[in-house]
């Protein structure tokens, strides 16, 4: 069955500070995955932060635009689909879930608690998920910024 996280930003956090280390952790569970965003300049910012965020290592990835998209690891995308075959879809600055959530292992919803058009969002998303039979989890960062299931 299908799991949907919830990842909810708070505290100063901030995307491109922690959707690295998530994607890193898919990476090493064997997991292709999608990110799916809603604006091209959010996904090209995003494509230039995986090669660059940290000063030791990087993220292999591609976007929807290349035509290797089919063979990469990290595919980052602007509409639903699945080429690489993915088994984990992570959906930012909300984008919703998709007809075929299903499909994947995990859909991994990531928020800003500081945008309350961000939170009513992943509220309706949540009932969504709900409603569609998937186990849902809540995830918040705790004091020291370790992430912790609330829900």
């Amino acid at each position: 069955m299908t799991e949907v996280l919830f990842y909810h930003l708070q505290g100063g956090q901030r995307l491109d500070g922690v959707l690295p280390t998530l994607l890193e952790r898919s990476l090493e569970r064997g997991w292709r995955v999608v990110v799916q965003g809603a604006s091209e300049e959010r996904m090209e910012a995003l494509d230039a932060h995986l090669w660059t965020y940290r000063d030791d290592s990087f993220l292999p990835h591609g976007t929807w635009r290349e035509t290797e998209a089919a063979e990469q690891p990290i595919l980052l995308a602007m509409t639903e689909s699945n080429p690489n075959g993915a088994s984990v879809r992570f959906l930012i600055d909300g984008a919703p879930l998709p007809p075929d959530a299903e499909a994947y292992e995990r859909v991994v919803l990531v928020f800003d608690g500081d945008d309350d058009d961000a939170v009513a969002a992943a509220r309706a998303q949540w009932t969504a998920a709900k409603e569609r039979g998937f186990e849902a989890t809540y995830w918040q960062p705790d004091d020291s910024g370790r992430w912790v299931k609330r829900a």
